[in-house]
């Protein structure tokens, strides 16, 4: 028999959380800590790598907003280059890998190309983070749905498919990710579409790590006060009357 026979591994979907490491699952850590090689993005539970045995190779493959970034196929091609070596591959991304965190483009690629795929989910950040400061989601009589964002693109911009007037109709909870550069916008669009100005808002930057920051303000303001803050990502903005919430349900420190 001549040929080179490939052993082919397996590659892990893990959604490491909104940063804070206690916040990670146990199946997502157990996958980190028994993986031949971690490829991870900048955000996320990435303190948990100094930890790894030094046996596990840690591949970077960050994205910062508007700077240095992996392309999305060269991720792709690592993941299954690294899974035919025979090696166990876990994809550690923050927040859950299936919510604005290409984790199915990845499960596709590795599919297509033959390579066993495994989904841990992730405690998603569009939650937790709000809730670590008082913010529900929902609330019994204020808001009945919540629309999760991708502020990633401007309204109006041809990859946005966005319908803002709807949004601004809905009377739900909106939750913008990936909002910092378009917040105002965003916001402007929002007004625009006759959203009440004083609907309540409050933005949460580096949630549930020890450099959480919190403001608050309404539609009108927030944009505004994040640019005088010099908010820069990763943050959350959550507009809606439950925003008006995080000064009545006081949580208690994360980081006591």
């Amino acid at each position: 028999m001549t040929g080179e026979i490939e052993c082919t591994g397996r590659v892990v979907l893990v959604g490491g959380g909104p940063g804070d490491p206690g916040l990670m699952t146990v199946a997502g850590l157990d996958a980190v800590r028994s993986a031949d090689v971690v490829v991870t993005d900048r955000l996320g539970p990435v303190s948990i790598l100094d930890e790894l045995d030094p046996g596990i190779e840690v591949i970077g493959v960050g994205k910062v907003p508007f700077g240095p970034a992996t392309p999305q196929e060269e991720i792709n091609r690592i993941l299954v280059e690294q899974a035919r070596r025979g090696r166990t591959v876990v994809r550690l991304k923050g927040g859950d890998s299936f919510l604005f965190g290409r984790g199915a483009e990845e499960h596709l690629a590795c599919t297509a190309a033959g390579v066993p795929v495994t989904v841990i989910p992730g405690v998603t950040s569009a939650f937790s983070v709000p809730a670590l400061v008082g913010v529900p989601a929902t609330h019994r009589g204020l808001s009945q749905g919540v629309s999760v964002i991708s502020g990633h693109v401007p309204p109006g911009d041809p990859q946005s498919t966005l319908d803002y007037g709807a949004l601004a109709r809905s009377g739900t909870t909106l939750v913008l990710l990936m909002a910092v550069t378009t917040l105002p916008a965003i916001t402007a669009e929002l007004l625009a579409e006759k959203m009440p100005a004083d609907t309540p808002a409050v933005l949460i930057e580096n949630g549930s790590t020890p450099a959480q920051r919190i403001l608050h303000g309404t539609l009108a303001t927030i944009a505004r006060q994040a640019a005088e803050a010099q908010v820069a990502p990763p943050a959350i903005t959550v507009i809606g009357a439950v925003a008006a919430l995080a000064g009545d349900l006081v949580t208690g420190p994360l980081f006591p």
